[in-house]
């Protein structure tokens, strides 16, 4: 047994500490990370700012949560107007509904013109000539019939394009209902708003 004299290193642990001192920058670098390890605020990057402080009141309390709410609910209508699934309603989501509403919103459907068809059609009902009236009614009878020849092809188009594009989709009764009452809305009142412009190949 060899007695160690305090202050005095071992010949192994000197040659030790020798070599890895001449070993070359690469080495230790590859060894380790080569980078000064970075502090708390650059990792986690800039924080906006520093929180804010609790409410004090529960007039605060209120007031805040209703500006919570209400950013809430702008980013759920600007994120559903874009069609994101994540914020649309369960009736507008998947990709066969989106194909559904190209389809509607890339042709002219006579079902656009119902409001203000029907507008015209009231009035003349109303109106104190007979003549006037029985004009208004020949009008919205056909235009009806316009609508109902125009839903009807509007209705094979989309059977088409949905066999064509999702064949495992057998239902098409409420796809084609969901197309129609679509089309029967102003274009800039659709919601969610439309993606392709009118004559656009689906």
């Amino acid at each position: 047994m060899k007695l160690r004299l305090p202050g005095r290193r071992n010949r192994a642990e000197t040659s030790a500490t020798a070599s890895s001192a001449d070993l070359p920058e690469e080495l230790v670098r590859a060894s380790g990370k080569g980078r000064p390890t970075p502090r708390r605020n650059e990792a986690q990057g800039r924080r906006p700012g520093p929180p804010p402080p609790p409410p004090t009141t529960r007039r605060e309390a209120y007031k805040r949560m209703r500006e919570q709410n209400a950013a809430q609910r702008a980013a759920t209508r600007q994120g559903a107007a874009r069609g994101d699934d994540a914020y649309l309603p369960a009736r507008d989501r998947g990709p066969v509904r989106k194909l559904v509403r190209d389809v509607v919103d890339s042709r002219r459907n006579v079902g656009s013109f119902f409001l203000a068809i029907a507008g015209v059609a009231l009035i003349g009902t109303i109106a104190p000539s007979v003549t006037l009236r029985n004009y208004a009614s020949f009008l919205l009878f056909g235009f009806f019939l316009l609508l109902i020849v125009d839903s009807v092809v509007l209705s094979r188009k989309i059977k088409q394009k949905v066999a064509e594009r999702h064949p495992e989709t057998t239902k098409t009764r409420g796809l084609t209902w969901y197309g129609i009452s679509r089309s029967t809305m102003i274009r800039r009142w659709r919601f969610p708003k439309p993606d392709v412009p009118l004559g656009a190949e689906v």
